[in-house]
């Protein structure tokens, strides 16, 4: 399994928060019970029970950085203009619909206060649309100041910063963070009451809604409380599947869920080119070929210059790639990145068009190339 060799992979950059946990990349739903778990939660849980005896700390490493990625995408995708148009369009139609029907079932005379519970849905349903409705904007907002002032931009001095444009980006984003924060948190805070009250409320319907002889009292009053609690219901149980069947995927078939990201998404990775600049070896096992599992053997470099051997050797414990947990076979191609990390080629390949960072160590292969070390170099 991949290890790393040198003392330059302590110099990688890494990330000390995982994705989602900030502002940027909150999940959302229509109410708490339809939330859905995060998948990193479910693939630590499927760790926990597995044991480890299932999945070495490296292979973990891998996939933990892969539930990250998915959540990520999961929340860019959420707060997407179709999927946000979605959203209000589907809350707004509750709330047309429970004003239709206290209207139509003005003189039912209900045993328990169903026209107070179908209000306060109504309500909540407003108020989400509303916390989507900003966290949308925000986002939106946030993407185009970042693109007219966060791009770097270089002076003629050998990629150094200008120091006037340092001074003007880190400024302006200082004020704009500021003037956000205080709405933000604002916003947050009703989202979590909402998010609070709404699970009560459900309680509160569903008894209600089951407790005295509703359905002859107050029939559409009755059936349309029993929808709105059956939406809910069908919600929990897809989310909450879906994330299951994520994370047992991502601890399983790895290969296919990268394949599958890089395939419904934007390409925001390395390009071809960054891609084909990392150095590329042929594995030549050097032990038994009968041999089942890792097995050592030697690195020969494909790119070293032409009359000059460049290979080194890969002992047993790291002759495994930690992306689709299979051993090295010989003859197959293996990418090193310059953490020096190493990985099956075509795994790594489709990994890094989706995402320039080391699936172990989280070092960028754009951003962080100036600072590579190779022994000898």
């Amino acid at each position: 399994m991949a290890q790393p060799q040198s003392a330059s992979a302590l110099d990688a950059p890494t990330s000390s928060s995982p994705l989602l946990e900030s502002s940027e990349h909150d999940g959302r739903g229509r109410s708490p019970t339809a939330r859905r778990r995060t998948i990193s939660r479910v693939f630590n849980l499927i760790r926990r029970r597995a044991g480890r005896r299932l999945l070495r700390d490296p292979s973990v490493a891998v996939r933990e950085a892969a539930a990250e990625q998915l959540e990520d995408r999961q929340s860019e995708w959420a707060y997407s203009k179709p999927i946000v148009i979605l959203d209000l369009v589907w809350n707004l139609t509750f709330v047309a619909v429970s004003m239709v029907v206290l209207l139509l079932s003005i003189h039912e005379r209900p045993s328990n206060p169903l026209r107070i519970w179908v209000l306060g849905y109504a309500l909540q349903c407003c108020v989400h649309v509303s916390c989507v409705w900003f966290e949308y904007m925000r986002r939106h907002s946030r993407r185009g100041q970042h693109y007219l002032s966060g791009a770097p931009r270089y002076s003629s001095n050998e990629g150094d910063f200008s120091d006037s444009e340092q001074y003007v980006d880190h400024h302006f984003n200082q004020d704009f963070d500021t003037e956000t924060f205080s709405r933000i948190s604002l916003a947050k805070r009703i989202e979590s009451a909402n998010t609070s009250l709404s699970f009560v409320w459900w309680i509160l319907g569903f008894y209600w809604s089951t407790t005295g002889d509703q359905s002859q009292n107050a029939p559409l009053l009755f059936w349309l409380c029993a929808a709105f609690l059956a939406f809910d219901v069908f919600f929990v149980v897809f989310c909450v599947s879906l994330a299951c069947i994520i994370g047992v995927a991502v601890c399983c078939c790895l290969p296919c869920i990268i394949a599958l990201m890089y395939a419904v998404a934007e390409q925001e990775g390395a390009s071809e080119e960054d891609i084909n600049m990392l150095p590329k070896f042929k594995f030549r096992r050097t032990g038994s070929f009968n041999k089942t599992g890792p097995c050592g053997g030697i690195l020969t470099n494909l790119q070293s210059v032409p009359g000059t051997i460049d290979e080194h050797f890969l002992p047993a414990e790291d002759a495994e790639c930690c992306i689709c947990l299979s051993s090295y076979d010989d003859d197959i191609e293996i990418r090193e990145l310059y953490c020096r990390h190493h990985f099956h080629s075509a795994c790594i390949d489709r990994w890094l068009r989706m995402n320039s960072t080391c699936p172990l160590c989280k070092f960028d292969i754009v951003k962080d190339r100036c600072s590579r070390r190779y022994e000898g170099a």
